[in-house]
């Protein structure tokens, strides 16, 4: 019999919270972390607002030296990791073997914001100037390999580099890992510090980025004004233990991840395939995965970036898999409130997901207030709703035609 995975600990560093209790309270108050950019000179670009990480401090998670030598998106990454291990009450080496731990931790871009800094210290001051971690701050595995060894976890230690899909499948494929039998548990999700000069610039001109000067409104997906995504970063991250060992031990279980489908749409660089042709793949491998019907979903964390082609085609996607049943289901946007966290967003909206299957609560999507007539599901609008919940789905779709689903249960 194929082993059982559930969830045991969460964490997360998000524009809303740096605490992923915190965060997901203002979820369900439907409160946005969205501000004014600062992390970069705003005047430069005609995209004003992004959702930041505000007064994050590495060194309440890690040596200070070390802090200086890594990029902020592995400092998201184990401040997120150390969360989740206390929650799950494990430490590594005393009630779990470091062989018996793995580490999948996914990056859409990794360290770029170091790297763009270096290479302005190499034009202005030469090569000899150019610090000698660089290499090891930008490379996007090296979060995963940090947390690795701030945790001492000694098992497969893995990255996906899937674009927006990056936490999702980083997730999937630690499912997989413990499925086989290689390890008892994975700490993984996706963590990503995208607001640089660069990154901002090549999502503006790309006509990616919403230009709605107000932070508060400027993330709208699923509405008829929805123009473009909210750049965003942090950092989500889960402790998935095979449900036997999570037992012996008498953890707390949140939910059963049922089920993982991945695909590929094999049809353009940035643009989803028509009518979400690969997303309706990776949710029907999902459901077969988890031994699922459609009729058993009850929410959908959607993908819902806030820019046209993803929210019609995803909306499209989800009428097709769940036929007259899409019309029954809770499918809204957290990005709404976080913007777009790139290669953190499906490890953040797992994590939601979880949340809201545990509490019965369907989180909303805020800003719906000029509604797309081709858009026709129920997005949760502006307002949280109870519902009893015990089967939820959540969707990431990356750039490159990466589409990845995760199911979760309600443990029983």
């Amino acid at each position: 019999m194929r082993k059982r995975v559930v969830i045991t600990g969460i964490g997360a560093v998000t524009p809303l919270a740096n605490n992923v209790f915190a965060a997901w309270e203002k979820i369900k108050a439907g409160i946005s972390g969205i501000t004014r950019m600062t992390r970069i000179d705003v005047e430069q670009f005609n995209v004003k607002v992004a959702g930041e990480v505000k007064d994050f401090v590495p060194e309440q998670y890690v040596d200070g030296k070390e802090a200086r030598r890594m990029g902020r998106f592995s400092q998201f990454a184990i401040a997120a990791s150390k969360m989740a291990a206390e929650d799950a009450g494990v430490i590594v080496g005393k009630n779990i073997a470091p062989e018996r731990v793995g580490v999948w931790i996914g990056s859409g871009i990794g360290g770029l914001g170091e790297f763009e800094e270096q290479h302005k210290r190499f034009m202005a001051r030469g090569p000899k100037r150019v610090n000698p971690f660089t290499i090891p701050m930008f490379i996007p595995d090296m979060a995963a390999g940090r947390v690795s060894i701030e945790l001492g976890a000694k098992g497969i230690n893995n990255c996906s580099v899937t674009a927006c899909a990056s936490g999702a499948n980083s997730i999937g494929d630690a499912l997989r890992v413990i499925q086989n039998g290689e390890v008892d548990m994975m700490i993984a999700g996706g963590t990503e510090a995208s607001i640089t000069e660069m990154s901002v610039a090549g999502f503006s001109n790309m006509t990616a980025l919403s230009t709605n000067p107000d932070p508060t409104t400027a993330s709208r997906p699923f509405s008829k004004n929805r123009d473009g995504f909210v750049i965003a970063e942090g950092a989500g991250i889960v402790i998935l233990e095979e449900m036997e060992h999570a037992l012996a031990r008498g953890a707390k279980i949140y939910g059963e991840l049922a089920g993982y489908g991945a695909t590929g749409d094999a049809y353009h660089i940035t643009s989803p395939a028509p009518d979400g042709e690969g997303a309706q793949r990776a949710m029907g491998l999902a459901l077969k995965d988890a031994g699922i019907i459609p009729e058993q979903v009850h929410y959908i964390n959607a993908h819902g970036t806030s820019t046209q082609y993803n929210d019609l085609y995803e909306t499209l996607a989800i009428k097709e898999v769940f036929g007259p049943h899409a019309y029954q289901l809770g499918v809204s946007s957290t990005k709404s409130m976080t913007g777009h966290t790139l290669g953190a967003a499906g490890a953040i909206e797992a994590i939601f997901s979880l949340l809201a299957l545990k509490e019965g609560i369907m989180p909303p999507t805020i800003n719906y207030d000029n509604p797309d007539e081709e858009l026709d599901l129920d997005y949760v609008p502006n307002t949280a709703r109870k519902a009893n919940l015990n089967v939820v789905l959540s969707n990431s779709l990356g750039f490159g035609g990466h589409n990845a689903s995760l199911v979760f249960k309600k443990y029983k």
